[in-house]
Order: structure tokens, then C-alpha cells, then sequence
């Protein structure tokens, strides 16, 4: 796999659109055409290299391109959005939108990531290793299509609003989480390790939920139903299960109603 290094030279006043920081936009090009890539300021758009200094090698294919973002990019929207393969590690902070419908490859952010993070993601392996805001793993607003495929994973806490419309993939908390946890979950996996706040699996269908903390207030539209012994991401224990959101539709497999489930350990 070949590295190309990044640098931010020029650090944007207001906040940068660059969703051209991928292993797909990079694959192929030479430094010249990297560094003439566009992105966006407000309404004005600008040269990659405006911003960015470049050094190291590019690989042909996006499989074979590694990305190495420095300097402070908490000001940077969009990295990592979109990619389909290869890496990309950013050694510091990143705003909005960052990993936003990653179909595949490996997203690392070693600080902090803001709201809208992994938005509709569909697959690959998206890692932040600080904490995250809003609506992470969630859909787009209007939209039904949160988090498809792939795991996301945040060592710190979140906000509220994660797992909105979420269909498929794994989203793990290390930390704590807000309100409004896998509202209108239709699939896929949602595991808090620290506490949560309250509003978790409303309108949820199906999918399942793990909180490993202590929860302020369960859902009334959920009932439980036996204890179990489970592994969840490396730890093995006994969990309360409870199935819901009741007060929604549900579909039948094999003539049996299938509703969401969700986990608190005991």
C-alpha cells in the first residue's frame, strides 16, 4: 500500500468541504492533480492545494492508497466520506459529515468527531478514538436510511440522536450516550458500554440495542422478557432482555411476530 501524508498548511476561517479526501479521489492521480482537487469555503470554492501540502506516494487503485491527514482538521468536513477502500488516518480532530456513506476501507480519527458522523455508512471500518456528537450512525434528515453495514466505533461518549433510522452494521460506544438512541430502528447493532441517558429504542422495529450502564428511564413500549448469558464485544455476561418498541408495527418470520430487542446487564 503507498502513503501519501497531507498537512494542513492554511487553516480555513470559516469551515472546508472536502470530501476529496479519500483513497478514490486520490488513486491514480498524480500531487499536481491531487492538489487541484476542489473544495469548498462557504459559497467560493478553491484548489485542494490551497489548504493542503501533499508529500509521500499515491496508489493506483484505491485498495493500495493510504492517507495520513495532519495538522488541526477540526474545521474539515467530509473526510473520508464516500470511500470505498483503502485507509485513512487523521492525527487530529475532524468536523461534520466525517466518514458520511463510507462503503468500505478503514477511517481512523485519533481526536474528536462532530455530529452527522458515519451517516448512512454502509460498510468498511470507521474508528474514533475521542468522542463523538450528534446524530452518529444516523440518516440524513428526511431521510429512512441511517447506518447500513460496517462497524463504527467511538471510544468516547456521544451525544444524542445515534443509530437514527440505523439498518444494519455495528455501532459501538465506549462511553456514555445521550437521549434518543436507535429511534426508528429497522436492523443492525447498537452497543453502549457507559451510561445512557433515557429515550432509547423509541419506535424501534427491529435490531438490537446493548446498554452496559445504568439508563435513566426504559421506553414504555418495551417488555421484558427472561435474563440470558451473552458475549457482547469481548465481554461475557448475563443481560435482562426486552422486547419492543410494542407500540409499532412489526413484521412475522415463520409465523412468529419479530420485534427489537434490547439488552441492559445486569
Amino acid at each position: 500500500m503507498k502513503t501519501a501524508t497531507i498537512t494542513l498548511k492554511n487553516p480555513p476561517t470559516l469551515y472546508l468541504e472536502a470530501d476529496v479526501i479519500t483513497p478514490d479521489s486520490f488513486a491514480g492521480k498524480s500531487k499536481d492533480e491531487i492538489l487541484a482537487l476542489p473544495v469548498y469555503e462557504g459559497r467560493e470554492c478553491y484548489k485542494f492545494g490551497d489548504y493542503f501540502d501533499i508529500a509521500g506516494d499515491i496508489g493506483d487503485t484505491p485498495e493500495n492508497t493510504k492517507i495520513i491527514v495532519n495538522g488541526d482538521c477540526s474545521k474539515v468536513k467530509y473526510i473520508g466520506a464516500k470511500m470505498s477502500a483503502g485507509e485513512v488516518i487523521v492525527n487530529s480532530s475532524a468536523d461534520m459529515y466525517t466518514g458520511a456513506w463510507m462503503r468500505g476501507g478503514k477511517l481512523t480519527i485519533k481526536g474528536d468527531v462532530d455530529s452527522f458522523s458515519g451517516l448512512g455508512m454502509e460498510g468498511g471500518e470507521f474508528t474514533v478514538e475521542g468522542d463523538g456528537e450528534n446524530y452518529i450512525g444516523a440518516s440524513y434528515r428526511g431521510d429512512w436510511r441511517g447506518m447500513q453495514g460496517g462497524v463504527l466505533r467511538v471510544k468516547g461518549s456521544v451525544g444524542s440522536d445515534i443509530g437514527t433510522f440505523m439498518n444494519g452494521g455495528t455501532l459501538i460506544v465506549e462511553g456514555d450516550a445521550d437521549v434518543h438512541i436507535g429511534t426508528h430502528q429497522e436492523g443492525g447493532t447498537i452497543i453502549i458500554k457507559g451510561n445512557v441517558n433515557r429515550r432509547v429504542g423509541g419506535q424501534m422495529v427491529k435490531g438490537t440495542i446493548y446498554v452496559f450502564g445504568s439508563m435513566n428511564y426504559m421506553m414504555p413500549g418495551f417488555k421484558y422478557t427472561q435474563d440470558v448469558e451473552l458475549e457482547v464485544d469481548g465481554y461475557k455476561g448475563t443481560f435482562a432482555e426486552y422486547i419492543g418498541d410494542l407500540g409499532e408495527r412489526h413484521s412475522k418470520s415463520k409465523g412468529q411476530v419479530v420485534y427489537g430487542k434490547l439488552y441492559r446487564k445486569k
